[in-house]
């Protein structure tokens, strides 16, 4: 990623802080990218390792599975042992077990391994976002959450096109493994500079950890991400409903013990700062239109259009394009638009939805729908982020920042698994499934844009 510099606060050099946002991003991106970057490769991996159904799933849903569950542990542990800290231990974890998975032999090493590279993501990236709060203000924080935002959607387009050039060019008749292998150099590189320049800060080691907390909200995560990210494939077996309402129930208790908590994993402060109930929900819907979004198109233009995973994944760089085009170039419209930006640029999500549907058949219409798409998507997401945060103190930085990069990642994994069960399950041709799910986002990117209401009244 290109040195990015920002202004900065009076403590701090511009050039420091511009290195400082580029290595936390870099990382960011490629905890983003792993998750898309595996299903270009999965046909690949099935057929060398000769994987079960269930095996390919898990090796694809292992990572999500522990990235989610365990987000806002690895945010609370950034506090306790210091971002810096934390970042670099995780960003260790991700990259060793990169490479672990890039040499596995089988697939039951390959699944552990992911599993692995989920919990080494989980403590890497709820400290790019504490480390943005706590680092950049005013105008150079709304800046480098743009940045942050057009990361996250190129991450997830990236991950397909690159997955495809190297499972296409197969480096040495070594297939699916460079997926992963391409991790190891960038991770060192990452470590080496993040020791020289991310700023040192010791942590509260008298922070409490509330492990009751912890490990309530890691169940009820569990519980409910498992069944969606495994249901469709296993036809919604009867322990995945049972799972789903026992994560309903688990994260019933959850709230309860919260209350009582002497210190609290998510205090009440942070979940109750003005902006912030209104900014997750929408935030929640917003992705979860993005990552239905994602996986539906892929399904179409593959299946559907007969594409290859190259061709599949090049179509999405309009999208891309889009997100960050807005992403980086919101803040150039006046300050009294940003707020009413947000439900206007979910209502403009929608109309691309409904524009793919229009020209399913791809071409010109189909790219310009999946500028459209992103570009609303964009403008909706770093506003978003940067009103949310606005009242939530420093001191809070991390708390709110596993709750917001567990909320975007939650809304992601529910939009693949509801709006690709509702694709995969409308009968053929995938034109017909694409407009019965294009219009499901639509209606769903109306829905946030209506929950974005409350965030037009300023506060303080």
């Amino acid at each position: 990623m290109a040195q990015i510099t920002l202004d900065a606060p009076a403590s701090h050099a511009p050039v420091r802080l511009g290195r400082l946002l580029t290595i936390i991003l870099a990382g960011q991106f490629m905890a983003i990218l792993d998750v898309s970057v595996v299903n270009v490769a999965a046909p690949t991996i099935r057929t060398d390792l000769h994987a079960s159904g269930a095996g390919l799933q898990l090796v694809i849903a292992g990572y999500t599975i522990a990235y989610a569950v365990l987000l806002i542990t690895g945010a609370r542990l950034g506090d306790r042992l210091g971002h810096r800290a934390a970042f670099q231990a995780g960003l260790t974890v991700f990259t060793a077990a990169s490479l672990a998975c890039g040499l596995a032999g089988g697939t039951g090493m390959l699944i552990g391994f992911r599993f692995v590279q989920g919990v080494g993501a989980a403590l890497m990236v709820p400290q790019v976002m504490s480390l943005i709060q706590r680092n950049f203000t005013g105008a150079a924080r709304a800046r480098a959450l743009s940045v942050y935002g057009a990361v996250l959607a190129g991450g997830s387009v990236v991950g397909q096109v690159v997955g495809g050039l190297l499972v296409s060019a197969d480096l040495f008749g070594t297939g699916w493994r460079p997926v992963f292998l391409v991790n190891v150099p960038i991770g060192v590189v990452l470590l080496v500079a993040g020791a020289r320049t991310l700023p040192g800060d010791r942590g509260e080691q008298d922070r409490g950890l509330d492990l009751p907390g912890l490990v309530s909200l890691a169940a009820a995560t569990l519980l409910f991400v498992v069944p969606l990210v495994l249901g469709h494939e296993e036809d919604w077996p009867l322990w995945g409903w049972l799972m789903l309402g026992g994560s309903v129930v688990v994260f019933a208790l959850f709230v309860v013990a919260q209350r009582r908590a002497s210190a609290p994993l998510i205090p009440g402060r942070v979940a109750g700062a003005p902006g912030m109930r209104a900014g997750l929900v929408t935030i929640f819907l917003c992705m979860g239109t993005f990552g239905g979004f994602l996986f539906s198109v892929a399904l179409h233009l593959q299946g559907g259009l007969g594409y290859s995973p190259l061709r599949a994944g090049l179509f999405f760089i309009p999208g891309a394009g889009g997100f960050a085009l807005a992403s980086l170039n919101w803040r150039r419209a006046p300050a009294r638009w940003h707020r009413p930006m947000i439900p206007a640029a979910l209502v403009v999500a929608g109309l691309g939805y409904l524009g793919l549907e229009v020209f399913e058949s791809g071409g010109v219409g189909f790219e310009v729908a999946m500028g459209l798409a992103g570009l609303g998507l964009g403008a909706a997401f770093s506003p978003l982020l940067a009103v949310a945060l606005t009242h939530v103190a420093v001191a809070d930085a991390a708390d709110a920042s596993g709750l917001l990069v567990m909320t975007n990642q939650l809304g992601q994994v529910v939009g693949v698994a509801t709006f690709g069960t509702l694709f995969l399950s409308v009968a053929p041709p995938t034109g017909h499934a694409l407009t019965v799910t294009c219009v499901a986002l639509a209606v769903t990117a109306a829905v946030g844009a209506c929950c974005a209401t409350p965030l037009l009244r300023r506060r303080g």
